[in-house]
């Protein structure tokens, strides 16, 4: 998995590109496990490892898919340690909401949303 791209909901002079790559594992009941590492807001390079669910045949659209997680964040530390809450040493708790389209078995998009921070944009290769 990959993010090009994130949209924050405010500016700020201070936020810079949010550029992610990770590793994911979804078993067959839905339940995934992985790992992220991405630039955060401000440019710090941060990490979210994380378990979730992933949700589908719940629409009309059997493409259609919803995504939780929860995890730990590490990265924002210094002048932004305050920028995420209850963040201890760099580390803080963690959680997305995902909705998604599996384009085919191996390809699929989906739309993160990062707290009150931003939108992220993901593109996701599943392999073997």
């Amino acid at each position: 998995m990959a993010s090009p791209f994130s949209y924050h909901y405010s500016r700020d002079e201070a936020h810079r590109p949010v550029l992610m790559i990770g590793l994911e594992r979804q078993r067959s009941d839905g339940y995934v496990w992985g790992g992220t590492y991405f630039s955060n807001s401000f440019g710090q390079p941060s990490g979210y490892v994380y378990v979730g669910e992933r949700l589908a045949n719940w629409s009309q659209y059997p493409q259609l898919f919803a995504q939780w997680t929860a995890g730990v964040l590490y990265g924002y530390k210094g002048e932004f340690k305050d920028k995420v809450p209850l963040n201890h040493g760099g580390f803080s708790p963690g959680a997305v909401l995902s909705v998604g389209w599996q384009f085919t078995p191996v390809y699929s998009a989906q739309l993160n949303v990062l707290g009150n921070s931003a939108l992220m944009f993901q593109v996701s290769v599943d392999l073997p």
